[in-house]
Parts: structure tokens; sequence; C-alpha cells
């Protein structure tokens, strides 16, 4: 279908074309990993060169279809979904160039993580901080600022030093700071809303161990002596544990140690961390009131001891984030995380007062990252902390989370937060305006770059886009970008 519900007309050439490309079955439907988002798009292909991307942007703004790449659809949002042109861009996965000298690595966008690591590996090279999983695409990851935690370490999209861009009129254009600096700037962020990145080139560092140690404390010693903990190692992140005052930090530093894997226990962390813990979040959606004995039991049974562990950065940096979730993350300016983590529990606990309150599931997730110069990072121009919050859905089944959500958004929203990309969230165009300095400069950009909407989604349309621009999208009769409040599909 095209933007206005009709078939799309391909000529004997484009279906010949198109054809060539499809791949996975007729009826593919996406999902994300958290099921929480999905679509079925017309046809779902898997392009392998630059030429036959410009090919497909081509045939997209003739037939009014909308385009969108996709990698493992971690996040949890509707960033990828569409209904008209999806790209698997898996087979965009080859290294192109290395140098040694510089530390610098360019590849194709397609690239996950985990095979990023590796290629960075057998080069002796490492990235300097990433987040806590590996299976996004390269060039899905910065579109989202990921970011992993570091006073003195910026997110994934401040890594990027040069980049290659097909825009929504079938252009190619090459971005660094000596060109396109604009562009460079904002598409190192840009929720895929410019174009298509099939290439890009990484500051990285050489490759290094970590020696991280992870040791249970009190929240109110963390939250009255903030600044020390932040700055007590190169890399530190904390988990509070919601109805409790336990937190668990862990503190990573660059190390010549010798390996000493994690040690990790099948009983204690899979077999109870894992299966019985699920079925525990599974039975108290019947009694919800059982949750805040189960997280200090959970706290007890497998975090209330130290833990220390030597491996490579890559696979200290990475951790199993169990399973399928509802989850919400703000970055605020790091001076306001106490404040924020203090409201926040303050209302949690209000709420485990109230018979009929809300109960929430841990962790609350607290990770810092540096200011950077990348338009639509949270972090542009002021160093952040991530708060995140996360309800579990065991087995894929619903929970509640919603009133959760509106409080924390709100407390974030008054301490300056700014969301995470890839996550749901409530922020809209005036919000956004005042939120970042450069974003009308983005959306001046975004309407150049992609003049006829090829790039535009519900999600782009909801959260990038001027009411005049949604306006004039409903007028030309489009159906493929509702502009609706995000609604999970479960």
């Amino acid at each position: 279908m095209d933007r206005s519900g009709k078939r799309a007309q391909f000529t004997p050439a484009e279906h010949k074309f198109l054809t060539g490309l499809r791949t996975g079955p007729a009826n593919f439907e996406f999902k994300n990993w958290a099921n929480t988002f999905s679509s079925k798009p017309m046809l779902y292909l898997a392009p392998q060169t630059e030429g036959e991307i410009i090919e497909l942007v081509r045939i997209a703004n003739k037939h009014r279809l909308t385009i969108k790449p996709i990698g493992c659809g971690h996040s949890p949002s509707d960033i990828a979904c569409t209904d008209a042109l999806m790209l698997n861009m898996d087979k965009f996965n080859r290294v192109l160039a290395h140098d040694p000298y510089a530390c610098t690595l360019t590849v194709e966008a397609g690239v996950r993580l985990h095979q990023l690591h590796q290629m960075l590996h057998q080069r002796n090279m490492a990235l300097s901080t990433l987040g806590s999983i590996s299976d996004q695409s390269i060039a899905g990851a910065i579109a989202t600022a990921t970011h992993g935690t570091g006073m003195d370490y910026s997110d994934l999209s401040a890594m990027v030093i040069e980049l290659v861009i097909i825009d929504g009129s079938g252009n190619r254009l090459k971005c660094s700071t000596a060109q396109n600096k604009d562009l460079f700037d904002a598409a190192r962020c840009s929720l895929g809303a410019l174009g298509i990145i099939t290439q890009l080139t990484l500051q990285c560092e050489p490759a290094f161990t970590l020696h991280a140690v992870q040791t249970p404390e009190n929240l109110d010693n963390i939250l009255n002596n903030l600044s020390e903990v932040v700055y007590s190692a190169e890399h530190v992140r904390f988990w509070w544990f919601p109805h409790t005052d336990s937190t668990v930090v862990w503190r990573a530093n660059r190390s010549s140690l010798p390996p000493q894997p994690s040690p990790e226990s099948f009983l204690r962390d899979r077999l109870y961390g894992f299966h019985y813990y699920q079925l525990q979040l599974y039975k108290a959606r019947f009694n919800p009131d059982r949750i805040p004995k189960l997280t200090e039991e959970h706290f007890s049974n497998r975090f209330d001891r130290r833990i220390e562990w030597v491996d490579d950065s890559f696979k200290v940096f990475n951790f199993d984030c169990l399973f399928p979730q509802y989850v919400n993350e703000w970055a605020v300016p790091w001076e306001n995380a106490a404040e924020a983590l203090r409201q926040l529990r303050i209302w949690i606990n209000a709420q485990a007062r109230d018979p009929k309150g809300v109960r929430v599931h841990f962790p609350v997730e607290v990770r810092f990252v540096k200011e950077n110069d990348v338009w639509l990072s949270p972090a542009y121009q002021r160093t952040v902390c991530y708060i995140g919050v996360i309800m579990y859905r065991p087995y894929h089944k619903a929970v509640p989370y919603k009133k959760y959500w509106k409080v924390y958004e709100d407390i974030m929203r008054t301490l300056g937060g700014r969301p995470h990309w890839a996550k749901a969230h409530k922020m809209y165009y005036y919000d956004l305006l005042d939120a970042y300095p450069k974003f009308a400069d983005f959306a001046k950009l975004r309407a150049q770059c992609d003049p006829n909407n090829v790039f535009v989604n519900d999600y782009i349309a909801r959260h990038l886009l001027s009411p005049s621009e949604q306006a004039d999208l409903l007028a030309a009769g489009d159906t493929s970008s509702k502009i609706t409040d995000e609604q999970p599909k479960l």
C-alpha cells in the first residue's frame, strides 16, 4: 500500500528488482525484542549494495512509500516499524578500512556489535565503552545514542568520526567534521529520520581488559556521596532495588591483570535468577503485594556479596538483560541525579503503604555519560545521568506500568530530563524544541534531507514533526503515519 492506502503499482522492472531483494517469509511480521510493538511491512528486503539502497529510495519516492532499515529490533518502541518497505541490513557487514596508527575502523552500517567486537579484537582494538547488550547493528546503536557508563566517556554516537548516508532524494553524502559538518552532527543520532547510513568510521582504542568489582551498598550512602562514587572508577553504574534501600554498585577500570572470568553459577544465576524469578514475577501479576518481598529475596540471594572479575572489555561491559520488559529511560544533568532518585523513592515507598498502590520491579539502573556535540544526543552539551526503570514481562505477559511511567517521566521532565530515543516516551515537538538547543536546526535539516517524507513512520511523525507538518501529512491522505500516541501491541 502507498500512503493513501492504495496498492502500489510497480513496473515490471521494479517488480523484478524488488523480488530479487526479498527475504524472510512472504507474510513477515516485525516484532521488537520485548514484543511490545509490531508491524507488517509490504516488503521485507535485504539489500547489499549502496546502489540497491539508492534505487529503493527512488522507488519509495515514486510510489509514496515509507522505507525503514532495521537491525535486531531491540528498541522497546515503534521506532523501526513500517507497513511499507523494511530493510534487513545484515548483508551490510564488511570491514572497509583499518588504520592501526589512528586506531580507527570503517565498517558497513549493518554490522552487529557482537560481530564488531570480534573484528576489533582481531586487530587489537576495542570500543572505549559499551551498553549492556551487543545484538544491535552499529547504525541502529548510534541512531538512538546508545550508551554505556563513565564520567569521561560519551555515547557510541560520539565515537563516529565519519559516515556515509543516503538521503531521501537518493543522494550519497559523505559526512565528517570537515565535510557536511551540520549533517554529520545531526546524522550521528538521527533516529533514521535523515536517511540510511551505509558505512561509518569509528574512533577506537587499543584492546584492553577490564577489572570489575560489584558490591552491595546502601542507597543513601551513594546519593549523599554521589560525586565521590561516580569518580571512584573509570566506569561506574549502579542498580537500586525499589521497595528497599539496597543497591549494587559496579565499578570497572582498565587493567593488566590476567583474565579471571565472571564467577557465574548455574543454580544461582540461571535456575534461580532467571527461571525461578520469572515464575515468581508471573505469579505476582495476580498478587502484586508479593513484589517487595520478592525483591528483597532476590537481592539477598543473588547480589548481597562482593563479585570480582577480569576479562576482555566487551565481555565485562555486556550482561544478560533477562527476559522481555517494559523499559523507560531518561537522562538528567548528572547534578540532578540524586534528587531524581530521592523523588522516585518517595513515590514508590508511598505506593507501598497504599493497599491499592503500585508495586514496581527491580531494578532502577543508573549510568553516567560525558557531554558531546551530537545534536540529538541526550548528552548534548552536558554530562548526564541516565536513570532507567523496568517492569519485566514474565513469559511475555502484560503487567501494569503506565502509572509508574507517568510519575517517573514527570520527575525526569521537571529536572531537565531528555528521553532515551529508543524507548517509548511522551516528549513531542514543542517539548523537544525546549529540551534540545539544536532541535530546530535538526527539524529544518530533516525537511531538506527527506522532502517527500519517505523515512517518516509513526514514531518520527509523532515526535519530530511540527503540528503543521503533521497536518500536511493527514491532508495528503497519509495513512502510514497515524500520528497517534504509542499503543503497545500485546
